[in-house]
């Protein structure tokens, strides 16, 4: 591997130009997204082909608990990581010269982990593949700038801006209000810059300190290593201006949730034409099978897009969130919207993932969804054409309720996986039994006296 400087993309190439690297991250995201790995001498990955972890990473909780292992066992054999260069970029803020790599978990036969959730990933887009079918997608990245907060009892408020006040809310698309923080905006553009990423546009959103970033759309892996990678970037970029950045659904309340919309579309691989549109231009049935797809198996999917009992705070009735499975063009109501677009981009925006969502498992458990309407070649109902807040309820509004959809959905199990969704809801489970053991401030301040 002593000449793997030359398998990277141009960009690591450029930010290491005429400089010595110190160091390298090898790195996967676990079960929530975080990311877990080695970092070592940059000398002593240029020797290495592979290491070691226990493939036990994916069944610790966001707690740093250990769930149940559903296979039996908890011998936690190691998985053989091998890097994938067409992923190593710059890390911009830290003291050194720094590369990342993300790294392909492999059992010790060579087949890939099912559990890994990059992997999970991949097993959908491969049963497009399989179809003839190249599924693109274009995500797009809410989260809050909050005042630093050390105190997990005291409530997130907003950043301090450049006038001496906090960020304001309800400033939607306000420039003035991205201003108040654009010293971290800058940092943002300018690590996206060192590690080779193109921002389509950054906006201030509904909520005090709540910005939205939009990434160009492409190949899901691809994109899912990027926002893997933002989340990373944006969190140092707030804390070189002594703020925070987070991704929870729902980080204060009274406020909107941060979102992650996903747009859906998919390529004919022989023809080139995207498949939602015909040759003169009209909407296909392979278009609204996707939507009807994703109307019958959404709810299943809901515990990837909604990871977390705060996840389920954002589905607020008439707060922001279209929390309904109605599709509708060009209508910002709906769970799934249809986008103004010529023929050739016409496609679905799946608005009901939250950004707290792995974004491979959440990328995944959408087009999934997706899949398999067009397998099963169900229509969607019709049109919503008002205003689909108040529709009526069909999704699961809390975490257990949503993992008994899971688990009782045979194609969604077929798709994702047995075993990945064995140990997701094992993990899952073990976090929300641990919420439920912790009283809130609710609690003691209404039935401490009252009941």
């Amino acid at each position: 591997m002593s000449d793997w400087i030359g398998k990277v993309p141009q960009a690591a190439r450029d930010y290491m130009a005429g400089r010595r690297l110190d160091e390298v991250e090898c790195i996967l995201a676990d079960i929530a997204g975080v990311a877990r790995g080695k970092a070592m001498p940059a000398s002593k990955f240029a020797r290495q082909e592979k290491f070691y972890l226990p493939n036990s990473i994916f069944l610790q909780t966001i707690t740093g608990e250990w769930a149940d292992n559903p296979s039996g066992a908890f011998t936690e054999p190691d998985m053989v990581l091998t890097p994938d260069f067409s992923t190593a970029t710059a890390a911009p803020w830290t003291a050194d010269w720094t590369m990342q790599v993300i790294h392909d978990a492999m059992d010790q036969q060579g087949k890939p982990v099912p559990i890994a959730p990059r992997n999970v990933l991949k097993r959908i887009v491969g049963l497009y593949q399989d179809k003839g079918w190249k599924p693109v997608v274009a995500p797009e990245m809410e989260f809050f700038l909050v005042a630093r907060n050390i105190d997990p009892n005291q409530p997130i408020i907003p950043p301090m801006g450049r006038t001496g006040r906090r960020a304001a809310a309800k400033q939607a698309y306000s420039m003035s209000a991205v201003d108040e923080y654009g010293k971290v905006i800058d940092d943002i553009y300018d690590f996206a810059e060192a590690q080779g990423f193109e921002i389509d546009g950054i906006l201030q959103e509904g909520g005090a300190g709540q910005v939205e970033i939009n990434l160009n759309h492409g190949d899901p892996v691809a994109l899912a290593d990027e926002i893997f990678y933002f989340k990373r970037l944006i969190r140092e970029a707030a804390l070189r201006h002594d703020c925070f950045a987070t991704f929870m659904a729902k980080p204060i309340e009274g406020e909107p949730g941060s979102a992650m919309h996903m747009h859906h579309s998919i390529i004919d691989v022989a023809t080139g034409r995207n498949i939602f549109s015909d040759e003169k231009g009209r909407e296909t049935e392979s278009f609204l099978h996707f939507i009807g797809g994703m109307q019958r198996h959404l709810p299943a999917a809901i515990a990837l897009l909604a990871p977390y009992v705060n996840s389920y705070r954002r589905y607020v009735p008439d707060f922001a969130a279209p929390i309904n499975l109605e599709w509708g063009r060009d209508n910002r109501t709906t769970g799934l919207r249809v986008p103004i677009s010529g023929p050739e981009a016409r496609r679905i925006e799946n608005r009901l993932a939250g950004m707290d969502c792995n974004p491979y498992l959440g990328i995944a458990a959408s087009l999934a969804c997706g899949y398999l309407g067009l397998i099963e070649a169900e229509n969607p109902r019709a049109e919503y054409l008002g205003d689909a807040y108040m529709s009526h309820d069909e999704l699961p509004y809390n975490l257990g309720d949503a993992l008994d959809l899971m688990a009782d959905s045979a194609p969604m199990r077929e798709v994702l996986g047995e075993e990945f969704c064995d140990v997701y809801e094992s993990v899952k489970r073990n976090e929300y039994k641990e919420f439920l053991q912790v009283i809130s401030p609710w609690e003691r301040e209404h039935l401490l006296l009252n009941v």
